[in-house]
């Protein structure tokens, strides 16, 4: 596919995005103003976590602490509680606050801008710096999650094999003006019209330019 036809998928999806139900973190970015806190821990509390179960979970602990020294002074079971039922919730709750601890004191109590200094905190990978970098400071970065690679491939758009090479492939050939709203943009996709089993093709935006890799059935 080419970088002319992506612009174009592209842009007949964000003409659809006002039809469907906003992701989580969408919500709680636009909730909070993008407050880089708030979508760092929304990030982490999502992984390998339903939107429906995210979004309140974030608000619960949020409405005890919205800054890094204050979710710190937090008693590590009463996060888990309160988290709960998040995937791995007591797991998170010693990674919020390793990563609180790093915030006080290495980074001023503020969540860098910087991919590469995001990446050194406790369970940051790729995924969750990227959004962090895109959505909260508005700076280029692709994040690839498994909606964003399922459905990269499933386009056409590139053909890899896993979420990195994804990210890499779309670095590549991906027009720049489109990296910073990609993320939400597929996932809202995928979570609304795209499934990963039978997708709804026949109310798709965009099927007539899909390449269907991979679809055996749809409705």
């Amino acid at each position: 596919m080419t970088a002319r036809t992506m612009s174009r998928v592209v842009a007949r999806l964000h003409a659809a995005v006002p039809t469907w139900e906003a992701t989580a973190l969408a919500a709680v970015a636009n909730a909070t103003g993008r407050d880089p806190f708030r979508i760092l821990i929304g990030c982490l509390l999502s992984l390998r976590t339903r939107d429906e179960t995210t979004g309140p979970a974030a608000a619960r602990l949020f409405a005890l602490a919205d800054t890094p020294a204050a979710m710190l002074a937090l008693p590590r079971r009463t996060i888990a509680r309160t988290i709960y039922p998040v995937g791995f919730y007591r797991t998170k709750a010693r990674v919020l606050h390793a990563v609180c601890r790093e915030l006080v004191e290495r980074f001023d109590s503020r969540v860098p801008a910087d991919l590469d200094a995001l990446l050194t905190l406790p369970g940051v990978g790729r995924k969750t710096a990227n959004l962090v970098v895109t959505f909260a400071f508005q700076l280029p970065g692709i994040c690839v999650d498994t909606h964003v690679h399922r459905i990269s491939n499933r386009l056409g758009f590139v053909r890899t094999a896993t979420p990195e090479q994804t990210e890499w492939a779309l670095r590549a050939r991906l027009p720049r003006r489109h990296w910073i709203a990609l993320n939400d943009l597929l996932v809202a996709f995928g979570q609304n019209l795209c499934h990963p089993t039978s997708p709804r093709c026949s109310t798709c935006p965009v099927a007539d330019l899909c390449l269907r890799v991979g679809v055996r059935r749809s409705r």
